[in-house]
């Protein structure tokens, strides 16, 4: 039962941990990716009526064309190659999930600045911008054709939080002057992008409000950071496949045990079955005893699983508080904001596995009991 509670509490909270991870991060990703990224050959000359069908559509929340293309970002002798994207700051606002105030205050402050620009904070920071000042920026096709005139010069208005992922190569300036930039790029074209209601059916959501139209690509966030989320999710199958050997080990310790009991019940076996006890009689006895230990072991450890999933982080600032106090000067951090997740459905899974394994590992010992012949134990009795 130890055993089993063991590898069933373990991975329970292996799993809600790593739930409370990928949630993280994709939170963070989806700070600038959005949740649909829409093009089309058509899209520049209908823009307005693309912008009509996303507004009709019930479970498509708001929509804000983009161009976006690669630049060499200059200041002070600084240069950085950066991901820039024009866009319309009042449509924007409403498209990413990066709904501070401060961010909504920066998009203003773009609008009402012709050649403005929005830097990240991981970008201002290795440019050395820690206030207001002037950049300078050239298309990437213009820097490979040396065509240096073409270069804008763009007074930073702020700097904003696109994440973890975009806050070290991405800015923003506004449309006009990002299609300005980028006209002599033939690989830069104007895009939508799209927020919905449910992250999780996208693009299904997406493609519903745009049967109509024809050759358009539509490319989900989870697709958009396919090698980020297929990565995680690889580590959370593999970290699954690991941990549910502990609950392995606490079957073979079910195996054993029933092994044991066969041999010093032998005599009693012998009887039963002289008695009139079927071999299936014998086998459901120990399936039985052995299934038993397994559902309780699963309970406890199910119970004390999702118990320390959702106090985990209390737990740790507590061990904290704790090492502190009697290593004095220890200055010891354990990770107080670490998230959970717990997650029903795998919670199930995971108690319906051991239950699975525990069952598995009866049918030996239980096999081994039926087969005893009375006479054979009895006649030294």
């Amino acid at each position: 039962m130890l055993g089993i509670s063991l590898g069933v509490l373990i991975l329970i909270v292996a799993l809600s941990v790593m739930n409370g991870s990928i949630t993280t991060l994709r939170n963070e990703a989806l700070k600038s990716v959005p949740h649909v990224t829409l093009s089309s050959a058509s899209l520049r000359e209908q823009l307005p009526r693309y912008l009509r069908l996303a507004a009709a559509a019930e479970d498509i929340i708001a929509a804000a064309p983009y161009i976006e293309g690669e630049v060499t970002l200059r200041y002070q002798g600084q240069n950085s190659f950066v991901r820039l994207r024009g866009i319309d700051p009042l449509l924007e606002v409403d498209v990413v999930d990066n709904q501070g105030p401060r961010y909504r205050q920066l998009l203003e402050s773009l609008a009402a600045t012709e050649n403005g620009i929005i830097l990240g904070t991981q970008l201002a920071g290795s440019l050395g911008i820690y206030n207001t000042g002037e950049v300078s920026a050239i298309a990437l096709e213009s820097l490979l054709a040396r065509s240096l005139a073409d270069s804008q010069a763009f007074e930073v208005v702020g700097f904003a939080d696109f994440g973890i992922y975009d806050s070290s190569n991405t800015a923003l300036i506004n449309m006009q002057q990002g299609q300005r930039l980028f006209q002599a790029d033939p690989g830069v074209a104007l895009k939508l992008r799209l927020r919905v209601n449910d992250i999780f059916n996208a693009q299904a959501i997406v493609a519903s409000a745009f049967a109509s139209e024809l050759e358009v690509t539509l490319i989900p966030w989870n697709v958009a950071q396919a090698s980020l989320f297929n990565a995680l999710n690889m580590e959370k199958i593999l970290t699954s496949f690991m941990l549910i050997m502990i609950v392995v080990i606490g079957a073979v310790n079910i195996v054993s045990t029933l092994v044991m009991v066969v041999s010093d019940k032998g005599a009693d076996i012998a009887i039963l079955r002289t008695m009139g006890a079927s071999r299936s009689t014998i086998m459901q006895v120990f399936i039985i005893q052995g299934f038993i230990a397994g559902v309780i072991g699963t309970l406890i450890g199910a119970a004390l699983g999702v118990l320390l999933a959702h106090n985990i982080t209390a737990i740790s600032l507590a061990i904290e508080r704790v090492i502190n106090s009697i290593f004095v000067d220890a200055n010891i951090y354990l990770i107080s904001h670490l998230q959970t997740q717990v997650n029903g459905s795998e919670v199930l899974l995971v108690c319906a596995a051991a239950l699975v394994i525990s069952f598995l590992a009866t049918l030996y010992p239980a096999y081994r009991a039926s087969k005893i012949q009375p006479a054979e134990v009895l006649r030294y009795e």
